[in-house]
């Protein structure tokens, strides 16, 4: 079976995974390094495990996690459906199992908000939850504030993020701590809230209700 460890190995998956960040840093986006993908897959596996799914789907995770942003190699709009695609054909060339493949490959194609994406399966839906937990000011690559969009506002503002299974109540909650001197409270959950919906939505695919604290403010 192929693991997380012969993904991160792959020669292929190291310099795509390079070079899209680098393709959408020259646009001015916010950093999807090997950080945020290893990160990512962190969180995937241990949401799936904390709420009891079997460990090789917990790995399924794990890959889908680290692979999900590959596709920003081809363009950072649509990057899930691209990476999927570039996914699949890294996955098969590895001799994955076609079931397998489809279930990472759904995932990814799924993790975006602005493409419509949906909880396909439970490797969706964690990689959703790991995926929009992951803000912080340190992903905004710009130097200069006067430059900075909506999006890199509500980034930069965050000072601290995490998400928390509790698996014996059935409740997942993502915290966030933000600087009220960069935006608001709710200027950032306006801006943010389709990714917040997004994970409401994933969080009770897996059976859990979904809690968002900003600054110790339940806002969902």
């Amino acid at each position: 079976m192929v693991t997380l460890t012969q993904v991160k190995d792959s020669v292929l998956v190291q310099q795509y995974m390079k070079m899209g960040n680098e393709f959408i840093g020259n646009m001015g986006a916010i950093e999807h390094n090997i950080e945020h993908a290893e990160l990512t897959s962190e969180l995937c596996r241990d949401i799936l495990i904390t709420l009891g799914y079997p460990d090789r789907e917990a790995e399924l995770g794990a890959i889908a996690g680290y692979l999900h942003d590959i596709g920003n190699l081809v363009n950072r709009y649509g990057h899930g459906m691209s990476g999927a695609l570039i996914a699949f054909n890294i996955l098969l060339d590895m001799g994955m199992d076609p079931a397998e493949i489809a279930t990472i490959m759904g995932a990814i194609g799924n993790h975006e908000e602005q493409a419509g994406g949906h909880c396909v399966n439970n490797v969706a839906a964690a990689l959703i939850l790991a995926d929009k937990s992951d803000v912080h000011r340190s992903r905004v690559r710009k130097g200069d504030f006067a430059a900075f969009t909506s999006r890199d506002r509500v980034n930069y503002a965050v000072t601290e993020s995490g998400i928390n299974v509790d698996a014996a109540n059935k409740r997942i909650t993502m915290s966030i701590t933000i600087d009220t001197s960069v935006c608001s409270v709710m200027e950032y959950f306006e801006i943010f809230l389709t990714k917040m919906l997004m994970s409401r939505r994933a969080a009770q695919h897996l059976g859990c209700e979904f809690e968002l604290l900003i600054n110790d403010y339940k806002l969902l």
